[in-house]
């Protein structure tokens, strides 16, 4: 074999985790020419792995190891999360203006109400999503932005066959800080999980969809978010 073909012949032993003695035993090469070859190589994990296990380091070692290393990427993802949450701090009323005006431009219906081919005059506020804190922020915005009374925001929820509407009411009101009161008639839809499109029970508590019929305050919200656009 020509000495070209076995470096790349040795190459590709190296890249599976073979060790020099293993690649020396298979093409004869010496260890300091497979040194010399492989200075500058870069081996894969799983290739890496292979090396450990021949080196006297057993399967046992490698998945202790890799557990540890997960267990370290996990407390270092809670340290950021932590102090990035701290960043945050206390938010003024401008600041739920913001977020709350973003939270529409994202999740709000906004389209116009045309009948017979003509505008409506009257327009409501419908906020969606199945996110209680996302939906608490919204509800906080509407009473202390907006200033909209609790007794005028209803909202409906919207649950699949296999959640419990009692205990679905229970989260909803008391996750989103509103009585019982202003809960609509509840809506079903046939679950996508039982069409096999996503896990079951991937929404376990359904879609709580929050109305205020104000169209002043629908078209503010709307100029909000054209004066948000604009500063970008």
């Amino acid at each position: 074999m020509q000495r070209g073909t076995k470096k790349a012949e040795a190459t590709k032993l190296r890249l599976k985790g073979y060790s020099y003695k293993e690649i020396w035993d298979k093409l004869g090469v010496p260890k300091s020419t497979l040194s010399s070859w492989f200075k500058d190589l870069v081996l894969s994990q799983k290739a890496q792995d292979r090396l450990k296990v021949r080196h006297g380091i057993g399967t046992e070692a490698l998945i202790k190891r890799n557990k540890m290393q997960t267990h370290i990427a996990r407390q270092q993802a809670t340290k950021i999360q932590n102090e990035a949450s701290g960043e945050i701090g206390k938010l003024t009323n401008r600041d739920l203006m913001l977020i709350g005006t973003a939270l529409y431009w994202g999740e709000g219906y906004k389209k116009l109400i045309v009948r017979d081919g003509k505008k409506r005059t009257w327009h409501k506020i419908s906020f969606s999503n199945t996110d209680p804190k996302m939906i608490y922020v919204f509800v906080k915005f509407m009473t202390d932005v907006l200033h909209v009374q609790i007794d005028s925001i209803k909202v409906r929820m919207r649950l699949y066959e296999h959640i419990n509407e009692k205990e679905a009411l229970d989260f909803w009101s008391k996750s989103i800080g509103l009585p019982k009161g202003n809960f609509q008639k509840t809506s079903y839809a046939v679950s996508i999980s039982s069409k096999r499109k996503l896990p079951y029970n991937r929404l376990p508590h359904g879609t709580l969809c929050v109305e205020i019929s104000d169209t002043k305050k629908f078209h503010r919200i709307l100029g909000m978010i054209e004066g948000l656009k604009n500063t970008c």
